[in-house]
C-alpha cells in the first residue's frame, strides 16, 4: 500500500498530463525558438514560450507563484501600465510634432479593430468579446491587454497571445501587403523632410496637454494615455534622467518579464485549444491586416491629394508596434532606392499610431461599458 501511494505521488505529473499539455508544450517551444533563432521580439515571446511550457505542466495561474504574478499584475492591469511608463520614456514625439499630417495615419491604421469588431459579432461573439478581440489589430500588446481585462478577462490568454505573438510577426504579414497595394513608382516616391521647427518646450507641453484633453474626451483611456505621457514628460523634461532610464530599462523589462511569464502560464492545453480560441487568432490576424492595408490606401489618398509628395509606405506604420513597423516601412523604401530616407516620416506616422491606438481603446472601453 505504501509502494502504491510513494508511486502515486512520483507520477502524479503523469497522470494529469494529457495530449493537449503536449501540444502546447509544443506551442511553448516553437515560441522560444522564434524567440531565440529568428530573434522575434525575444523579450515577448521568450517568458511566453517558457510560461506556457509550465502552465501545461501544472504551474498555472490557478495557484502558486503564478496566481500571485497574475493577480496582482494582469487583474489590476499594473503591467501593462508600468510597460506604458517605459514605452513614453523611448518615444520622440518630434517626427509628429514637426508633421502634424501623420496624425492621421495613426487615425486609418484603427480601422481594422472597428471592422473585425463588427465581423466578430456576427459571427455569435457577445459585444464585450467582439471589442477585445477587434483592439488586437493595433498590436499594442498593453493596449490589449487593458482593454480585455476590463471587458472580456476570460479571453485574455488568446488575446494577449495573438497581440504580442502578431507583434513579433510585423516583418513578415506586413511586407506581403505594402508589396499588393502599392506599385513600384509609389514606394520610390522620395519625401522632403520639411519639418516644422519644434522646441523644448512644445515638447515638454505635448505630454501634459495631451493627457488633459484625452481625459476629458475619452476618460477611459486615462490610464493609458496618463502612463504613457508620463514616460514621455520624465524624457523630455531633461531634470529626471535617472528616472527615464529606470523607465526605459528596469521597469518595462521586469514588467515585460513578468506579464510575459503571466500570460504564458494561461495557456494550458485544456482551456486554450478550442474552435474559440483559433477564431481569435484568425480574427486577429484579419485585425491586424486590416489595419495595415487601410493605412497604406490612406497614405495611397495622401499621396493622390499632394500630387506624389506622399509615399504610401508610410501609412502602414500608422499601427501601434513602435518602433518596428517605422523602421520596416523605411527600409522597404531603401530596398527600392537605397538613398530614399522616409524614417522620420515613418516614426512619424507610427507615433501617430501608437497615440491612435490608446484612444481607439479608450472609446472601445467607453462605448461598449455604456451599451452592456
Amino acid at each position: 500500500m505504501q509502494f502504491n501511494e510513494l508511486f502515486s505521488a512520483i507520477f502524479q505529473g503523469f497522470a494529469a498530463f494529457t495530449w493537449q499539455n503536449a501540444v502546447m508544450i509544443v506551442v511553448g517551444l516553437v515560441l522560444i525558438a522564434l524567440a531565440v533563432i529568428k530573434e522575434y521580439e525575444p523579450v515577448l515571446l521568450l517568458p511566453i514560450g517558457f510560461g506556457c511550457i509550465l502552465a501545461n505542466l501544472g504551474m498555472g495561474t490557478d495557484h502558486g507563484i503564478f496566481k500571485v504574478i497574475y493577480d496582482a499584475g494582469i487583474k489590476t492591469e499594473l503591467f501593462p501600465l508600468l510597460i506604458f511608463i517605459g514605452v513614453g520614456a523611448m518615444i520622440d514625439f518630434r517626427p509628429l510634432l514637426s508633421m502634424p499630417h501623420t496624425v492621421l495615419l495613426g487615425a486609418a491604421g484603427q480601422f481594422g479593430i472597428y471592422g473585425t469588431l463588427i465581423l466578430a459579432t456576427l459571427l455569435g461573439f457577445p459585444l464585450n468579446q467582439a471589442a477585445s478581440i477587434g483592439v488586437i489589430g493595433a498590436i499594442d500588446g498593453p493596449t490589449a491587454i487593458f482593454v480585455t481585462t476590463k471587458l472580456a478577462p476570460e479571453l485574455l490568454g488568446p488575446i494577449a497571445v495573438a497581440a504580442y505573438s502578431y507583434m513579433s510577426l510585423v516583418p513578415i504579414i506586413q511586407p506581403p501587403i505594402m508589396r499588393l497595394l502599392t506599385t513600384r513608382k509609389e514606394r520610390l516616391i522620395r519625401m522632403d523632410y520639411q519639418a516644422i521647427p519644434v522646441s523644448n518646450k512644445a515638447v515638454i507641453a505635448f505630454p501634459i496637454i495631451v493627457t488633459i484633453v484625452i481625459s476629458l474626451i475619452a476618460p477611459d483611456a486615462a490610464p493609458l494615455i496618463a502612463t504613457l505621457m508620463l514616460g514621455n514628460l520624465l524624457r523630455e523634461s531633461g531634470v529626471v534622467n535617472r528616472l527615464k532610464l529606470a523607465a526605459e530599462n528596469e521597469i518595462i523589462n521586469i514588467s515585460t518579464l513578468f506579464l510575459g511569464l503571466a500570460i504564458g502560464a494561461t495557456m494550458s492545453g485544456g482551456s486554450f485549444l478550442n474552435l474559440q480560441t483559433l477564431m481569435i487568432l484568425a480574427l486577429g490576424l484579419l485585425a491586424f491586416v486590416l489595419d495595415t492595408a487601410a493605412g497604406v490606401m490612406f497614405g495611397k489618398l495622401m499621396c493622390f491629394v499632394t500630387k506624389g509628395k506622399i509615399n504610401p509606405l508610410i501609412g502602414a506604420c500608422g499601427i501601434s508596434a513602435f518602433p518596428m513597423a517605422g523602421r520596416l516601412s523605411a527600409q522597404m523604401a531603401q530596398e527600392e532606392d537605397y538613398d530614399n530616407y522616409i524614417l522620420m516620416h515613418a516614426m512619424g506616422s507610427n507615433v501617430a499610431g501608437q497615440l491612435g491606438s490608446v484612444i481607439a481603446g479608450g472609446v472601445l472601453l467607453a462605448l461598449v461599458s455604456g451599451l452592456l
